[in-house]
């Protein structure tokens, strides 16, 4: 038996007629009848009275009604219980610059409609920033590329990046590679961000696998500048995808081509706090970080994503 049966049974009674039960529940009067014929199965017994005026119930049917109308109204009472003391509070949340661009809004539409009264505080820095920052406790969670520095977080992978030559489409023939390899970026302007950031440590290992000295001609912390830099034909560069996605007209700005080196892989982790020191509702945000993430990565938007096993 369904509450929903018994919505359904108490409105039949209460307008004295299936079709304009069925009119007000926003149902075909086929349905309404099925699920009142299921309920009345359930029970073994007939509840309602056919008549040419409509439908009364019968003796059985009045019995249940009166139980019925009780049982909805503790239902209601226990859905505004659940609603008074439903989560509160306030989660720090720190995202790199690349990550936010993809994830940071998905995340707070999605808190704000599962949980409207827990308040965000989003962060979005360098990852070397966010790193200490979760190590000092003045974030609940962060994803992460590096978690060698964890000090008794949680860390759950998440998915894996692709990484991409990035350049201006300013002064490119008209035949661009869709694939590059590191070692075909000999000589190449490059600029990065610094070493002490996740995806310079990423870049400087693919470098040395690939037996090639980069030729960094400016370090930036700051993805804006950076992309700017790379937009006005400064250099070229090495990233996620996601470093163009806050850009409505990346593809004719910026050309970019697949690193096919096998380490050219970004692994983004969820970390937090360990279980004890989360809040409810930091517990409850962690989830939902997670089922965004999954459901960008699922559904194309996080392009060059996949998923890995936890």
């Amino acid at each position: 038996m369904e509450l929903r049966q018994i919505r359904y049974f108490v409105r039949v009674v209460e307008l004295g007629s299936m079709s304009r039960a069925a009119l007000e529940l926003d149902m075909v009067q086929s349905a309404l009848s099925q699920q009142i014929s299921r309920l009345e199965g359930e029970l073994a017994t007939r509840l309602l009275q056919r008549t040419s005026k409509g439908v009364v119930p019968t003796e059985a049917g009045l019995a249940f009604f009166r139980e019925a109308q009780l049982t909805l109204r503790h239902a209601e009472q226990a859905a505004r219980a659940a609603q008074q003391a439903r989560l509160s509070g306030t989660v720090s949340v720190g995202l790199a610059p690349t990550t936010a661009s993809v994830l940071g809004v998905p995340l707070m539409r999605a808190m704000r409609e599962r949980y409207p009264d827990v308040r965000l505080h989003m962060v979005e820095s360098l990852s070397g920033h966010i790193t200490s920052m979760l190590n000092a406790r003045q974030l609940d969670l962060a994803v992460l590329f590096d978690t060698h520095a964890a000090r008794r977080w949680s860390v759950m992978p998440l998915l894996e990046e692709k990484l991409f030559f990035i350049r201006s489409r300013q002064g490119l023939g008209a035949k661009t590679p869709a694939k590059v390899r590191m070692a075909q970026l000999k000589g190449v302007p490059l600029i990065l961000p610094t070493g002490t950031h996740g995806l310079r440590s990423t870049l400087d290992t693919v470098f040395a696998r690939a037996r090639l000295q980069p030729h960094v001609v400016a370090e930036i912390d700051s993805l804006p500048m950076l992309m700017d830099a790379v937009d006005a034909g400064l250099g070229a560069t090495l990233q996620p995808w996601a470093a163009v996605g806050r850009f409505a007209d990346a593809q004719q700005r910026f050309h970019l081509a697949e690193v096919t080196d096998p380490q050219a892989r970004r692994v983004n982790a969820l970390c937090s706090l360990s279980d004890d020191e989360l809040s409810p509702a930091g517990l409850a945000t962690r989830v939902v970080l997670a089922d965004c993430a999954r459901e960008l990565v699922r559904s194309g938007r996080w392009v060059g994503a996949a998923l890995v096993d936890g």
